[in-house]
């Protein structure tokens, strides 16, 4: 058999027909088949695809959050009555803003509302989740009949809670009664009207939160749990070493949710108490409602929305940050 060397060391057959190791390598590499590359056309047909997809809720983002807010921004720099054509007024309604003290009152009557829902409202649902995460007959109907409320309208709860808020026939002062307690005029003593607000509140929104941190709860490997008794970890120790740190992303979900719809709170308030007594209840959202619709001064309901979205936002960039060290999303 005569050969030569191409040039590498590899000897390539004389033979017609004959394979030799240079040839053997060239057929083992022909058996592997290359990939095309995908056509830039179709690859540009298939990013329109995507765009065609998440088109509907872009189109929604955009027409109803980010047109809206550049909207009010907007406004905010003029004067506006509705019924006359709007004029410039640069930051006159900033500053009338930084001196005016109702709106600070409503701001702080907001923050009060928050502080007296969130805590409850998340500790409630947090223990509720716990006690329904057990196998037990029937929990799938308690924890419906714990979501109920949340599917109510908040018009027709305010309603049926002003009749358990009378003083004179109202269910709750009733109940007390039987206890040998006199109950106070919930909706128009200043001390209880907010308490009284947030506690419907509290009673709407518990159940859905529930929701969350049961599907957190069930997210978490029951290995680790197994693993903590066999080491001696007693309940309290598997709860706050185990379940709080990776319960985060969902305590993150909620409370960012929960904050954001209790600073706009406003219908609870304007079926049950108007805003009073003597404004203890104005929180700030009634007061941009108020201003536009009463006062028919657009231009600064503007400027008081733009705070309450400025205030919104310092919360949710400020809970980022909290949580942002705080929680992992991988159990693997």
């Amino acid at each position: 058999m005569t050969g030569r060397s191409d040039g590498d060391g590899a000897v390539v057959s004389g033979r017609p027909g004959g394979v030799g190791v240079r040839g053997r390598a060239l057929r083992s590499e022909a058996a592997v088949p290359d990939v095309p590359a995908r056509p830039a056309r179709r690859r540009g047909r298939g990013d329109w695809y995507a765009y065609l997809f998440i088109g509907p809720s872009l189109f929604g983002v955009v027409a109803f959050l980010l047109l809206p807010v550049a909207v009010v921004l907007g406004l905010s720099f003029f004067h506006w009555e509705l019924l006359s054509a709007p004029e410039f007024a640069g930051l006159d309604n900033y500053r009338a803003l930084a001196g005016d003290g109702e709106v600070w009152h409503s701001l702080w009557v907001t923050v009060l509302y928050v502080l007296l829902c969130i805590p409850l409202q998340t500790v409630l649902a947090l223990t509720l989740a716990l006690l329904l995460n057990q196998r037990v007959k029937g929990v799938r109907i308690f924890r419906s009949l714990f979501v109920v409320p949340w599917m109510a309208t908040p018009i027709v709860l305010g309603l049926v809670w002003n009749w358990i808020f009378d003083p004179r026939d109202g269910a709750l002062n009733s109940a007390l009664a039987l206890v040998g307690i006199t109950g106070p005029d919930w909706l128009s003593d200043p001390a209880w009207a907010l308490p009284a607000v947030a506690l419907v509140n509290v009673w709407q929104h518990t159940g859905y939160t529930m929701l969350f941190f049961l599907a957190g709860l069930q997210g978490i490997p029951q290995e680790l749990y197994d693993a903590a008794s066999t080491d001696g970890a007693s309940p309290a120790q598997r709860f706050w070493r185990i379940t709080l740190p990776l319960l985060n992303p969902t305590m993150f979900f909620v409370m960012v949710t929960n904050l954001i719809g209790a600073f706009q709170v406003f219908d609870t308030v304007f079926v049950m108490t108007d805003g009073g007594p003597s404004g203890s209840t104005e929180v700030l959202n009634f007061r941009i409602f108020q201003t536009a619709f009463k006062q028919f001064d657009f231009g600064y309901a503007s400027t008081l929305s733009m705070l309450l979205f400025a205030v919104i936002l310092v919360v949710t960039l400020a809970q980022v940050r909290f949580f942002g060290k705080r929680t992992t999303y991988d159990l693997s």
